[in-house]
């Protein structure tokens, strides 16, 4: 676990990796921009958003139609403005709203952020249990047990770059369009009966509960934070026109992607409204209800097929976004990075225990309200997202020429009262359930629960106003105009001590090459070497196995013909993993420069053999020359 600095930036391992100047047509540069929203899309079609919209087609038919609708208008707004920031301030949504808060602020906001992304989760590792169930007929324990085995699959998708991890996620959206293509046609809606659906209207409290759900799968908090991270993992031209083009692509990319989440969501709401509450099945929120009607009410024994593995791609594309916005909220909050592999097992055990404990509990029929109640907690979480978005993109000092205008500011305001306003609605209303009928339980509502309440809803005016009212140190976002102004002065590095990392490959000729040629023959030279037998992580510098002792004799040999050639050198043996034997190797030995040569590894590999440059580059705090 390391700290990280101010300078890094976000998802560095894949950042600016993509390449937008190329020459070409309108849509081969369009193409180039595409890819982003389609892993943000993704979010908008998990188990969570199904549940919600079987429950309103089940219940209500048509009628909660226009609530999508609105949904994904504010989605758009708020996911372009996201873009936005990611583009122009090159940070993403965590970096931003520490920058402008207090840290006691920013701690409450990471741990709803984490909270967030743990709901989400817990609909990702219900629903892929849900879909395995359906299929195969396992039980849902075991759905929710195996789950935990795609832990590691963003790991792999991750080492073979940002768009292959695009293409696999494009890949399960257009599974999950096409299935659900498939099973509106054989639904056959109404047309005039669904036209009324985009009318506005709430028929009563549950509605209201099922379209704040809807509105908490569709807007997700965690989205913001991914995509204004994702969109500077293209490499673009920093001054205004290329800004203004990174702009404009990355919106209609949102558009295309976000239209076609509209499709998938609107598709299971209609299905259910012309399947179940056409035939009367008006309580059908369960996800495995709706797969066993689905044959005997269209007639098609392969409409539960389609969609129990649409079920299975949502959550599995979900899965892996879910992951990278915990990762993105750890480091722009907390100046925390840990382990890519110990980051994803969190964020899934944080979903399965619950899940575990709710299906032990309460039995398998308990899945579909623990979907719908995971959709409401990301709706709570909203206005602690979509607040200081808006504050920093509104910012003409921090933006630039690039703060959002008027119409976007009143759209964004507009969408944050209207989802602020009837999360307030919904406690109110709970709050008066529960108060109704008192209990023996009742202390803790007014103990815990409602100062609980009354400190989120103080936090909610802090960060709505303090912006408004005091304005904190920024790092104010830089806007090049395309002129190179010069540089005054440049001050070559003097290095005294130069330490090298070898490993006894044929790597290490190269290795040595670029570090002579650094220090010459003025420097003194440090060679490292780390043993990582089993033996060597248990007993230290204790060891005394064939291995270490061909080593040491190995390094030695090294150091020796340096010597014989007019080089100032030293040898020394780390014991342990290479990536933190060579930090404590380097810190020790006080060196200001580390040279040493990359493994060369991709994909399966890193996940056997491990990452050790990243490990150590992020360990020591002196330039690291890294050599292919």
């Amino acid at each position: 676990m390391n700290k990280i600095t101010s300078t890094d930036v976000s998802l560095s391992e894949v950042h600016g990796s993509v390449e937008t100047e190329g020459k070409g047509s309108f849509w081969r540069r369009l193409f180039a921009f595409m890819g982003p929203a389609y892993l943000v899309s993704v979010g908008y079609m998990d188990p969570g958003n199904w549940a919600t919209d079987l429950a309103g087609g089940s219940r209500f038919g048509y009628a909660l139609l226009w609530v999508l609708v609105m949904s994904n208008l504010i989605a758009l707004l708020l996911q372009s403005m996201s873009a936005r920031l990611g583009v122009v301030a090159r940070r993403d949504l965590a970096q931003a709203s520490r920058e402008l808060y207090h840290p006691v602020a920013n701690i409450f906001n990471y741990i709803l952020a984490e909270i967030a992304i743990a709901a989400c989760d817990l609909a990702e590792v219900v629903g892929m249990a849900i879909g395995l169930q359906l299929l195969f007929g396992f039980p849902l324990i075991w759905g929710v047990a195996i789950s935990v085995l795609d832990a590691f699959l963003l790991l792999f998708l991750m080492q073979l770059g940002i768009r292959k991890l695009e293409a696999f996620i494009l890949g399960l959206v257009v599974v999950i369009g096409g299935a659900f293509a498939v099973q509106m046609f054989l639904a056959k809606p109404v047309m005039s009966e669904l036209a009324v659906g985009f009318i506005p209207s709430i028929p009563n409290s549950e509605a209201l509960f099922i379209a704040i759900g809807i509105i908490g799968a569709t807007v997700m908090p965690h989205n913001l934070y991914l995509h204004s991270a994702l969109v500077q993992t293209r490499k673009i031209n920093r001054n205004p026109d290329g800004l203004k083009r990174a702009i404009r692509f990355n919106i209609l990319d949102s558009a295309i992607a976000l239209n076609l989440a509209l499709f998938v969501n609107a598709a299971i709401l209609i299905l259910a409204a012309a399947v179940f509450h056409k035939n009367g099945y008006n309580g059908v929120s369960e996800i495995q209800d709706a797969h066993q009607l689905l044959e005997p009410l269209l007639g098609k024994s392969y409409a539960p097929v389609l969609f129990a593995l649409a079920l299975i791609a949502a959550g599995q594309s979900s899965t892996v976004t879910g992951t990278l916005a915990g990762q993105i909220v750890m480091e722009g909050y907390l100046h925390l990075r840990i382990a890519p592999w110990l980051r994803r097992i969190i964020t899934r055990l944080l979903a399965v225990i619950p899940a575990v404990l709710a299906i032990s509990i309460l039995g398998e029929q308990a899945t579909g309200n623990m979907l719908v109640l995971s959709q409401v907690i990301l709706s709570m979480q909203l206005g602690f997202a979509v607040i200081p978005l808006l504050h920093y993109v509104s910012d003409k000092k921090r933006m630039g020429t690039f703060a959002i205008g008027f119409w976007a500011k009143l759209g964004g305001w507009l969408s944050a009262v209207i989802i602020v306003v009837l999360n307030i609605n919904l406690v109110i209303q709970q709050l008066g359930i529960w108060l109704e009928y008192p209990g023996p339980n009742t202390w803790m509502i007014y103990t815990l629960v409602i100062p609980a309440l009354l400190f989120a809803a103080g936090m909610l005016a802090y960060i709505t106003l303090h912006p408004m009212v005091v304005r904190r140190p920024e790092a104010k976002t830089k806007i090049p105009h395309g002129v190179f102004e010069g540089i005054a002065e440049i001050n070559a590095p003097e290095y005294q001590r130069i330490a090298i990392a070898l490993d006894f490959s044929e790597a290490d000729k190269k290795t040595l090459e670029h570090a002579l040629h650094i220090g010459g023959k003025q420097v003194r030279y440090l060679l490292i070497h780390a043993v990582e037998t089993a033996g060597a992580w248990v007993m230290g510098a204790d060891i005394q196995d064939l291995e270490t002792r061909t080593d040491v004799q190995n390094l030695e040999e090294y150091a020796q013909r340096l010597r014989e050639l007019g080089y100032q050198c030293e040898a020394f043996i780390g014991y342990g993993t290479a990536k933190k034997a060579i930090p404590v190797l380097v810190n020790e030995k006080q060196a200001d420069l580390l040279v040493m040569g990359a493994h060369g590894h991709r994909a399966l590999k890193d996940l056997i053999f491990g990452t050790t440059v990243g490990a150590v580059r992020h360990a020591v705090k002196i330039p690291v020359l890294i050599v292919r």
